[in-house]
């Protein structure tokens, strides 16, 4: 499919996984808030459109939606005419939504075909039986969100009317790309890619979407336009497979070099499906106290992103804004970043992947009452899709499904969340570290994460210290497991608060007393930045944060993306290494 400079977002949404029979859905929706829960009974499945106007895929509460409404919506309901071109004639038809926050409903032409539960993580749905090559059909999409009842994670979405404090605009419905798909009975689902850097090779792992006898899978891994392996292959589902790539090219932050892949399913020497992808030969691991890539101990510079935009919230207007936020990340020195309490678009990771920036996967936690056996089904369902849609993401290595976490019933839940947490990631993805939560309290890790807000250098040396007794410093070691050796990353400090031109919000803040001039934001921020770099214990950090968020101004950047600071002197301090 063509790009469409009319639509928003028109760039494919899978960069991994992409296929040439594609229609972008976003634009123009018509929708219907339902405040008194009623659409159900008044037949809004059947509508062939909604009084009001909204552009997809930006939520309503955005600017960019044409909306623009803040307050809390429960309930809506949108609706859009599709087209299903004659020649998808004999193909199986696919609706794919990149993300709809929470509970998704989908009818066409009033027929239910189907109900996700899950504000970040993709779904499809087969609706060949539901639509003809060639005729027009009326989809319409029934979204519930609730934020405040505890089943449900939201992030950073704030609880009351105003945000305040770490919360800030909420995201209902629709917030990333809506497309169809024509594919074959026969086409591939998904491939898992696992590289092998010591064997050097790539492990593929297909499923397909329906099986035949001598129905055979092509693999082309290539190098620009040269062919590095390649091979064909009985499909099977779940059956791995390999290729030897001689003298691979690894991908590393300093040489992010991808290889182009080329999935091809054949049946009786006819090609029936055909997936362009791509994969980068790297490995993390962990030695003793120490998190290795590529065999070799890496240092973190890590940068919290919390990834809202002034006019889209949680979407970006554009998918160079996206390449953007990193590209200033690294500007200002930093290697990667812990991708805060979202789950990041693909095209996000794809960039990474390009740019060669790490990530730490996190997911929006917040909101999430882990004593709730319905929460924490509706939590774990969905995090182990996210994992499994992102795990062929060179760039990422490591998970974080929580955040800060609290115990606060008889402890037994709590721990138990967090184990299976752990357990279940570990599962999905043996070749990544996982860190179960981020800061505290700690259960069952591989890493070991801290948050730490002092603002005076020494004194946050002082504290960081480990002590002969105690040992490494803790947030709250009476209620945490014992650490135990892992490596040790101090994964928030900073959010030093800096105000350019008039303060966003009369509940604006940063973390500690304001400095006073530049020159002290600078000062501050190197001393910090040494402070950490004198523990040979501290094998990374995460500075809060990229840019301002609304109230929250202590970012590298304003929320506009302009600049706040001399970049060179950020860069100077924020690049350096132990």
């Amino acid at each position: 499919m063509a790009k469409n400079s009319t639509i928003p977002r028109p760039e494919h949404p899978k960069p991994q996984f992409e296929r040439e029979s594609w229609i972008n859905l976003n634009g123009q929706w018509t929708y219907a808030f339902d405040f008194g829960k009623s659409g159900a009974e008044r037949g809004f499945k059947d509508s062939k459109g909604f009084a009001g106007k909204i552009t997809v895929p930006f939520c309503p509460e955005s600017e960019l939606s044409g909306v623009g409404y803040k307050d809390f919506i429960e309930m809506m309901w949108y609706q859009k005419d599709i087209q299903i071109p004659k020649d998808w004639r004999g193909s199986k038809v696919i609706l794919h939504f990149g993300a709809v926050d929470y509970i998704a409903e989908i009818f066409v032409d009033g027929r239910y075909v189907g109900r996700h539960f899950g504000g970040s993580s993709s779904f499809d749905y087969d609706i060949s039986d539901y639509v003809e090559a060639g005729k027009k059909h009326s989809l319409v999409l029934h979204v519930s969100d609730d934020t405040r009842h505890g089943k449900q994670p939201g992030g950073k979405q704030s609880f009351g009317f105003k945000s305040a404090g770490c919360h800030y605009t909420r995201t209902t419905g629709i917030w990333q790309t809506v497309w169809l798909e024509a594919v074959s009975e026969f086409s591939l689902q998904s491939c898992r890619i696992l590289p092998d850097l010591d064997g050097n090779k790539f492990l593929f792992t297909p499923l397909f979407r329906g099986m035949k006898r001598n129905l055979k899978v092509r693999i082309a891994v290539k190098d620009g336009e040269k062919i590095a392996a390649k091979g064909e292959f009985p499909a099977q589902s779940g059956v791995p497979v390999q290729l030897a790539v001689g003298n691979p090219k690894v991908w590393s932050p300093e040489s992010p070099f991808l290889y182009s892949i080329l999935f091809e399913v054949v049946d009786g020497g006819k090609v029936v499906d055909s997936v362009k992808s791509y994969a980068g030969i790297r490995k993390v691991h962990i030695e003793g106290d120490t998190l290795y890539l590529n065999n070799k101990p890496y240092y973190l510079r890590l940068v919290l992103d919390q990834g809202f935009y002034p006019d889209g919230i949680w979407t970006a207007p554009s998918d160079s804004a996206l390449k953007k936020d990193i590209e200033l990340s690294m500007k200002a020195g930093f290697n990667g970043a812990r991708l805060h309490q979202k789950v990041f678009e693909e095209r996000f990771h794809y960039w990474a992947d390009k740019l060669g920036y790490l990530t730490w996967g996190e997911f929006p936690s917040w909101g999430t009452d882990v004593k709730d056996p319905v929460a924490a089904r509706n939590f774990i369902t969905e995090w182990a899709e996210v994992v499994a849609r992102d795990l062929n993401h060179p760039s990422i290595i490591a998970w974080t499904p929580l955040n800060e976490t609290w115990d606060t019933g008889d402890g037994v839940q709590h721990s138990r969340f967090h184990a299976d947490l752990y357990d279940i990631t570990k599962s999905l993805d043996p070749t990544r570290p996982v860190n179960e939560a981020s800061g505290y309290v700690h259960v069952k890790t591989d890493l070991w994460t801290v948050h730490n807000y002092e603002q005076n250098p020494e004194k946050l040396k002082a504290q960081l210290t480990p002590d002969r007794e105690k040992g490494v410093w803790r947030n709250h070691p009476e209620k945490e497991v014992k650490y135990q050796g892992q490596p040790y990353f101090v994964d928030e400090f900073g959010g030093i608060k800096w105000v350019v031109g008039a303060a966003f919000a009369d509940n604006t803040w940063g973390y500690g007393d304001a400095p006073k001039s530049l020159e002290e934001v600078y000062n501050r921020l190197e001393g910090q930045v040494n402070a950490l770099l004198s523990h040979k214990h501290i094998k990374g950090y995460c500075y809060t944060q990229l840019t301002d968020v609304e109230q929250e101004q202590n970012g590298i950047y304003n929320y506009d993306r302009s600049e706040k600071f001399d970049m060179k002197k950020i860069r100077k301090i924020l690049s350096k290494n132990p």
